[in-house]
């Protein structure tokens, strides 16, 4: 991709972990903190053992992730007071299945987690989906705490609630509200990844900004490639991201209005992703929330909401970071613009039959518009799969 600029997730570190920062997701009494800063996991295992004091903590995570960071957390739990039992899954998002989340039920009670013990989601959103989802229908609710191990899960799926597994029809269509009682969001967990993952990652850091926050979006512009190292831009990125999540969260927690917002670019994106097949070789979550974003700003052009120059410096703006922003950036193709709308027409936000997306009129002005004309769409993703800017 163009304009593309080399970047680093393990840039030089800060001396000395500061304390963290938090934020506090407000629900009643399901109200949870949102813990962040960088080396915080061994004062947070206290945190989260106050919670089942003497009791079980099931650590779910993936190969991958288990290899880097699941015994440091199992020792800190162990430390704090908790047993602990470790359940591990595959990486990537073909985990999220029916199959594998039959598997984390059994092993949850096969290691005798009873209601008042704790389900720990150690992973990106793939795991916290999972774990959460488990958490939510063994002994018919145990609570959970997530530990999010990417930058996407950090800012985004970590936060409000939402757990889930895919079906052949569509993504997250099967899945259950489960608030977390306690969010642990340590960046020094982010060093290990891929800069391809961060970067996917920061597609949801961006968003926060298009949604309603235009000064966040410029502070974007001016601190993005900072945010890849391990300084207080970082910190300050998921802190705020975080912030905007759990207000929005607070006022709408079962996205019955504006939490729908916060799906900024995923009817696009989701459409993507089972355009191929969840193959996270050729397309990963936050890479088709990129594309998905800069789609909807160019949607929104197209029907006059939206100005030109906004929607080409939002596309701007995810190139120079690394991010894909057009359909022909998907390798191996994403189908015709009949099967994209087919896809979009097994969406959560579809209503009685009515296509719902979140369009823009202008950075900072993003809106729910329903009734969306199919018509309209499809003559769209027809020009948008037509257009080769010779890349």
């Amino acid at each position: 991709m163009t304009g593309m600029m080399e970047i680093s997730a393990t840039a030089d570190r800060p001396p000395a972990a500061a304390p963290p920062r938090i934020v506090r997701v407000g629900l009643g009494e399901r109200s949870y903190d949102i813990l962040i800063g960088r080396d915080i996991m061994a004062a947070a295992a206290a945190r989260i053992a106050a919670l089942a004091p003497g009791g079980t903590a099931a650590v779910v995570t993936d190969t991958t992730v288990g290899a880097l960071h699941a015994a440091s957390l199992e020792a800190a739990l162990a430390g704090a007071g908790l047993r602990t039992a470790r359940i591990t899954v595959p990486p990537g998002e073909s985990s999220k299945s029916y199959t594998r989340f039959a598997e984390i039920c059994d092993a949850l009670l096969a290691a005798k987690v009873e209601r008042g013990d704790l389900v720990v989601a150690l992973g990106g959103g793939v795991v916290g989906d999972l774990a959460g989802f488990a958490a939510a229908v063994v002994r018919r609710g145990v609570r959970f705490v997530q530990v999010p191990t990417t930058l996407l899960a950090q800012v985004d799926s970590s936060v409000g609630g939402k757990t889930g597994i895919n079906s052949p029809h569509g993504k997250n269509l099967v899945g259950a509200f489960h608030q977390p009682s306690l969010v642990v969001a340590d960046t020094a967990l982010l060093d290990t990844l891929s800069p391809r993952e961060f970067r996917a990652g920061y597609a949801e850091v961006v968003k926060y900004g298009l949604i309603d926050d235009a000064d966040f979006f410029g502070w974007c512009e001016a601190n993005g490639t900072r945010i890849f190292g391990a300084g207080p831009e970082r910190d300050h990125a998921v802190a705020k991201s975080c912030a905007a999540k759990a207000a929005v969260v607070a006022r709408d927690e079962r996205e019955d209005g504006d939490r729908a917002l916060l799906n900024l670019g995923h009817t696009f994106g989701h459409a993507l992703e089972r355009a191929v097949a969840y193959d996270g070789a050729r397309l990963v979550h936050g890479e088709g929330v990129a594309i998905g974003m800069a789609l909807a700003f160019r949607f929104s052009q197209r029907l006059g909401l939206c100005p030109g120059q906004d929607a080409l410096r939002v596309a701007r703006h995810l190139e120079a970071v690394g991010l894909p922003t057009r359909l022909a950036d998907v390798p191996g193709g994403v189908g015709t613009a009949a099967s994209l709308l087919d896809a979009m027409a097994q969406d959560k936000k579809v209503r009685r039959g009515e296509l719902t997306f979140i369009l823009a009129r202008g950075i900072g002005r993003s809106f729910v518009a329903r009734g969306i004309a199919a018509a309209a769409v499809h003559d769209f993703l027809v020009a948008e799969l037509a257009d080769d800017p010779g890349r």
